[in-house]
């Protein structure tokens, strides 16, 4: 069996960050909300309790039962969760005078396994209102800062075992409490320097992760999982060209070959030559997928549009209508598969109260509720960079593996106004300029998206000796970790300049080039 790490989410906005450090580190981990019911299974091989932005004073604060999880496996308490453990074990947490924002810098009191190897003034984070002024009876300070009276502690008496002693499996009966450790700062960001370091630790020291869940065990369970879960049925998935659905669709493939149907469709408005760029490729990694081009389907549909949400419903509409017609014409259908990831699961999940929604536009369209299929989404406890590391060890293209983010409604939302063949020729043709220009000078890998956006603007120019009266594009790029928040590329200058020229002279219909400077928030990374 899988080891497993159990997060339960308190709702801070870190939570994944934590998922993610502890991924690094080859360990399995899920989250949960702090209110659901689990197992204490035998690959469970300790807790993790995140931050909140609730004080534990709050009359509703979230509570869970730290005492009893002891008695089965290690516990480390981050912010909120060292202070609820230092509350329940009867310590005193109140709310700070000043609110403890920022770096600070940890002062070892005292050896411990859990802090082996950071050294002396290590940087953390600190992000918390409440402040630990007292540890209850039978913990012990481990760290401070200058100004935290208490930045990591343990408790001490465990009945007898060391905490050192980590053989959570030897050791599963309730005469023996566990390790239990908090943190008053957040080791899962960037700003604590050795964080990962001490989760690290925590991991390995504490918990005796044996770290062996790598993209190859990811693939070789699941696979074995698809096989044993799909057996001779059949399945459809729409595929978008993007990582997710290829990644999800190849490890289908793996399971079951050729009983998985592909249905890739043209609406008009992807990039340049995708179409058969990306039906090449899928021809390459043998899977079973049939082409649909259905451009003028989608064109008489978006003629007169010019709401982006309107749009936006107006593909998904036809796409659902298209895809229906195509699997239809299928027999035995039964299963839907589909790339959903863990981003798209956790935010489908509220801490304030269970809930088993997936976010409409990861279930392409509402599909599921249309054609009542049971899904197949084996990426579904993935984060997108481990899907593009499992990716790369099932052989797909670095092009599609390396491939940016692209809009589900594709150019329809880049395109500002309404939708028309001609434009969307005009966008495809300046696009695929900036992307090629973009990668010849070595410049996409640095960036998280980039994309060209047809304005509804014709302003005056002049080529040769004739007066022009055509169209502006804006070239977008933007940095970013997972797209909730992003920067504007600081692209060189040299570099914009030789791609407006490229676009201008090689677009006719298009005489001005500009360069969108707006970060996330307050702007958003698409126009529309």
């Amino acid at each position: 069996m899988t080891e497993k790490i159990l997060i339960l989410d308190f709702g801070s906005q870190y939570t994944q960050l934590i998922a993610r450090a502890v991924r690094e580190a080859n360990v399995y981990c899920e989250i949960i909300p702090y209110h659901a019911t689990f197992e204490f299974e035998k690959g469970l091989k300790g807790i993790i309790l995140s931050g909140s932005p609730f004080s534990v004073n709050d009359e509703k604060a979230p509570d869970v039962n730290v005492q009893s999880f002891i008695k089965q496996v290690p516990v480390l308490g981050v912010c909120y969760g060292a202070q609820l453990t230092a509350k329940r074990f009867g310590g005193r947490v109140e709310k700070s005078n000043k609110r403890e924002y920022g770096r600070a810098l940890l002062k070892k009191q005292k050896n411990d396994v859990l802090l082996q190897d950071v050294m002396e003034k290590s940087q953390v984070w600190m992000s918390h209102a409440d402040t630990i002024l007292e540890l209850p009876k039978g913990f012990e300070l481990l760290a401070t800062t200058e100004s935290i009276p208490v930045a990591a502690f343990k408790k001490v008496r465990l009945n007898g075992r060391s905490a050192h002693d980590s053989r959570p499996d030897s050791y599963r009966d309730t005469t023996h409490d566990f390790p239990l450790y908090g943190l008053q700062f957040h080791p899962e960001v960037y700003h604590s320097i050795e964080g990962k370091k001490i989760l690290h630790n925590f991991l390995v020291n504490v918990c005796g992760c044996s770290q062996d869940w790598t993209p190859a065990h990811f693939i070789t369970d699941t696979v074995a999982q698809l096989k044993e879960k799909i057996g001779d049925r059949r399945v459809v998935m729409a595929l978008s060209g993007g990582v997710d659905s290829t990644v999800a669709a190849t490890l289908i493939n793996r399971a079951i070959g050729d009983h998985l149907y592909g249905i890739f469709v043209d609406n008009g408005v992807l990039r340049s030559n995708e179409f058969e760029s990306v039906l090449s490729t899928y021809a390459q990694l043998r899977l079973n997928v049939k082409g649909i081009d259905a451009k003028q389907r989608f064109y008489r549909e978006l003629a007169g549009k010019t709401d982006p949400e309107a749009k936006r419903k107006t593909i998904g509409r036809i796409f659902i209508e298209i895809f229906q017609e195509e699997a239809q014409r299928i027999e035995g259908i039964e299963l839907l598969g589909q790339g959903t990831i863990y981003p798209d699961v956790i935010e489908s999940v509220s801490v304030h109260g269970p809930s088993v929604t997936i976010k409409s536009h990861h279930n392409v369209g509402g599909l599921p509720e249309k054609m009542h299929l049971d899904l197949v989404e084996p990426l579904r406890f993935l984060f997108k960079d481990e899907v593009r590391k499992v990716g790369k060890e099932l052989g797909i293209p670095e092009e599609m593996i390396g491939r940016h983010p692209f809009p589900g409604p594709g150019l329809a939302i880049r395109i500002l106004g309404e939708i028309t063949e001609e434009k969307v020729w005009l966008l495809q043709q300046a696009d695929d300029l900036y992307m090629k220009a973009l990668k010849d000078h070595h410049l996409y890998a640095t960036v998280w998206q980039a994309g060209a956006i047809l304005l509804p603007v014709k302003s005056v120019g002049v080529m040769g000796d004739e007066r022009t009266y055509e169209y502006t594009v804006a070239l977008r790029a933007v940095t970013s970790v997972d797209g909730m928040t992003a920067d504007w590329a600081h692209l060189p200058y040299d570099f914009l300049a030789d791609v407006s020229n490229s676009i201008i002279n090689n677009v006719k219909g298009i005489n001005r080039v500009v360069y969108d400077i707006s970060s996330k928030p307050p702007a958003t990374i698409e126009w529309e």
